[in-house]
């Protein structure tokens, strides 16, 4: 444990900074609205690293580069996907997302957002687009505790069960004192921290490896196949790897640092930013997988923990090949990545708990500050499911995200990217799409139909239902005014 000594401290010194920025935001939070989006107060940098942060969590630095040590570049199709997906939310739903929300009815989450646009008076929208976020979230939310829980437990020695409420408690803590403020302040701290230890790590190992040419060639020793992108895949596996980019249309909590934007003329600058970050770190993340075959081939007496679970391959490199004191720092990138997307679905779930269920059904003559303390409890609520759903240790990182990722991708992504692009949506062809989406993820989930990640046809099916169903209505007179007014307002400051 003397190793860990200057690693424990590193980590201690990490956590006890970002519940100092909760206390810092918690005196800006003064209402419900700076407690879920900041009061749409984020510039361009802090949007552009909080939305990669909130997207980015423990599977980049564990489920990614534990899939390519296994099974080498046939992996990397998930990050060209997540890649191009990325890029064209950024270009087709960001700016438009922020002003449509502000003109229908200044929209703080998502279900509101929905039941604005699409006036929906009965409420229905809103409830299924809010359990909808809460059933998918509580999945995603238990896949980072996970994380935290591998990343306390390799690093420390603790067992699973102390590692869990270990890996969880420091996040709990800033997004109950400081939410949305105190969510993407650390997210920007920690999306530095991220790419940093992604750049710093591939480069580090390549050169334990003997350069290059000697990592190249021991990966191919291990097995030539390393090399081959379509090694062991087909056409439906290519697509489905590549089908994740699908889902960024649809995630609320990376959704929502667009509606926190100050302005629509933050966004471009935003995207630039965003997606240099993003190439860096998927790229240093298929290279830390990558360049460990090469590694562990040349040292297999360290090899047993990866060989065990290569989710762990970016953690024992950091242990084996640096400092005590800077391997601390590269491991605080893994908490910093499992911190801030957590962070972000616990605030998501309060938020839909809090303005989509307590608000408008429970208290609507609510005081902001009886809102806000509400929007706390929601969050330990939703931490203490997630940490009873994280509790079998046997769960792996990457199988919990995908099936989250899919269900918001399906349920949503279609809703959210045809609603700010056609004026001629409705009401019921939205309803349609959400539960079309989330309903075709479940089952084709279940059933495993044609080995195709079923975000694929969730989000084709629940594309067509919006498109069939509102082509046999139409949108009332003040969804299409707002809906144009919006358009205006978006291509005159874009």
């Amino acid at each position: 444990m003397s190793v860990s000594n200057p690693t424990l401290i590193t980590f201690v010194i990490y956590i006890a900074a970002m519940v100092l920025i909760g206390l810092m935001a918690y005196r800006s939070t003064n209402n419900l609205s700076d407690y879920i989006l900041g009061g749409r107060s984020l510039g361009s940098v802090v949007t552009a690293l909080s939305a990669g942060a909130s997207d980015m969590s423990g599977w980049l630095l564990m489920g990614l580069p534990g899939a390519i040590y296994m099974s080498g570049l046939s992996e990397s199709w998930i990050a060209i996907g997540l890649i191009v997906g990325a890029y064209l939310n950024w270009l087709f739903v960001a700016g438009r997302l922020r002003v449509q929300t502000e003109h229908n009815g200044d929209a703080l989450t998502l279900p509101d957002y929905f039941s604005s646009r699409f006036e929906d008076k009965s409420g229905l929208l809103r409830i299924i687009s809010a359990v909808v976020i809460l059933v998918f979230f509580t999945i995603y939310c238990a896949s980072g505790i996970v994380a935290g829980a591998r990343l306390f437990e390799s690093t420390f020695g603790m067992s699973y069960e102390t590692a869990l409420w270990a890996g969880a408690a420091a996040t709990i803590a800033y997004t109950f004192v400081g939410g949305f403020l105190a969510v993407s302040w650390t997210d920007t701290v920690q999306a530095t921290l991220m790419i940093f230890a992604l750049i710093l790590t591939p480069i580090i190992v390549l050169l334990a490896t003997g350069g290059v040419d000697t990592t190249f060639l021991a990966i191919e020793a291990k097995n030539p196949d390393n090399f081959n992108m379509l090694k062991n895949t087909t056409f439906i596996g290519v697509i489905s790897l590549m089908g994740w980019g699908l889902g960024y249309f649809g995630q609320p909590h990376i959704l929502a640092r667009f509606m926190a934007a100050d302005s629509v003329k933050s966004i471009a600058n935003a995207r630039r930013i965003s997606m240099t970050w993003m190439i860096l770190c998927l790229g240093g993340t298929v290279a830390v997988g990558f360049f460990g075959i090469a590694y562990f081939s040349a040292h297999p007496e360290v090899a047993g923990p990866v060989n065990e679970n290569h989710e762990r391959v970016f953690i024992e490199l950091a242990k084996l090949l640096f400092n005590p004191w800077i391997a601390g720092v590269l491991l605080s990138a893994i908490l910093a990545a499992v911190m801030s997307t957590l962070s972000c679905q616990l605030l998501v779930c309060s938020s839909a708990l809090t303005e989509d269920f307590y608000k408008t059904f429970l208290r609507k003559n609510a005081s902001q500050v009886e809102l806000v303390w509400v929007g706390r409890a929601m969050v330990l609520l939703v931490a203490l499911i997630a940490i009873a759903m994280a509790a079998n240790p046997n769960n792996r990182v990457l199988g919990l995200v995908s099936y989250a990722w899919a269900g918001f991708g399906a349920a949503f992504g279609p809703v959210v990217l045809i609603s700010v692009i056609w004026e001629y949506i409705t009401r019921n062809g939205a309803l349609a799409g959400i539960l079309v989406g989330a309903i075709t993820v479940i089952v084709w989930k279940h059933f495993a139909l044609l080995g195709l990640y079923e975000i694929i046809p969730g989000f084709i099916f629940a594309s067509l239902a919006i498109y069939i169903v509102s082509k046999l209505g139409a949108p009332t007179a003040g969804m299409v005014e707002r809906f144009d007014a919006a358009e205006k307002d978006y291509n005159l400051n874009k």
